[in-house]
Formats: C-alpha cells, sequence, structure tokens
C-alpha cells in the first residue's frame, strides 16, 4: 500500500521560509518521479518541483526558481521542498506526488501522477 504523508506546512510572513517534508512508505521513491504540487483556493492545481529519477531534472516552476529547493535524502524515503524568500503568492495547499515512470511522462502534469499525499497548508502573509 502506497503512503504519502507531507509535514512541516504552517504560517509564515513573507521573507520567511518553510521546509516542507513528503514521507513515502510502501514503495522504493527512487522508482518514482518525485514531485511537489500546489493549490490555491479558486485555482488549479499547479506543479511547483519535480525529481525524476529518469535522471533528469531536478525542474521548477518558473514562479519557484532560485527560491525553492527539491531534495530526496540519503535513504530515498523522504522528499523536500526547502522554500525561501516566502511570498503571498505561496500560499496554498502543497501536495507531495509520485509517478510511476513512463513514456509521455511530463513532471508539471497532475494526470501523470498515480499517488497522493493528503496535503499541507502553507500561508504566507
Amino acid at each position: 500500500h502506497v503512503q504519502l504523508v507531507e509535514s512541516g506546512g504552517g504560517a509564515v510572513q513573507a521573507g520567511g521560509s518553510l521546509r516542507l517534508s513528503c514521507k513515502a512508505s510502501g514503495y522504493t521513491i527512487t522508482r518514482h518521479c518525485m514531485g511537489w504540487f500546489r493549490q490555491a483556493p479558486g485555482k488549479a492545481r499547479e506543479g511547483v518541483a519535480s525529481v525524476n529519477t529518469g535522471g533528469t531534472g531536478p525542474y521548477y516552476a518558473d514562479s519557484v526558481k532560485g527560491r525553492f529547493t527539491i531534495s530526496q535524502d540519503n535513504a530515498k524515503t523522504t522528499l523536500d521542498l526547502q522554500m525561501n524568500s516566502l511570498k503571498p503568492g505561496d500560499t496554498a495547499m502543497y501536495y507531495c506526488a509520485a509517478a510511476t515512470p513512463r513514456a509521455g511522462l511530463r513532471w508539471d502534469r497532475r494526470e501523470d501522477y498515480d499517488y497522493w499525499g493528503q496535503g499541507t497548508q502553507v500561508t504566507v502573509s
């Protein structure tokens, strides 16, 4: 049974930092494309960053480049997202997701991901 559990969200002032973590269980995340998505109220879920186990990436949305960093721990069971210089526009529910590698997979297309966490709220004021 694949399970993804996010943690680390919270409320922070603009310019501050947060670190999100996603704990994976039930499989080895090195076999999957791992990503972070976010969804603000009234908006579509969008890709934030991804680590592609096919040897490419990481990938970042233009809006977070230079501010966010995605990483995996050495044991490959946790996916982290370090978020610096946060802006009010970063306010959203953040989701961890995993995709089975396959041809045509796009790191930022939510339909390509097979497993999702429950989300963790990030609020920047």
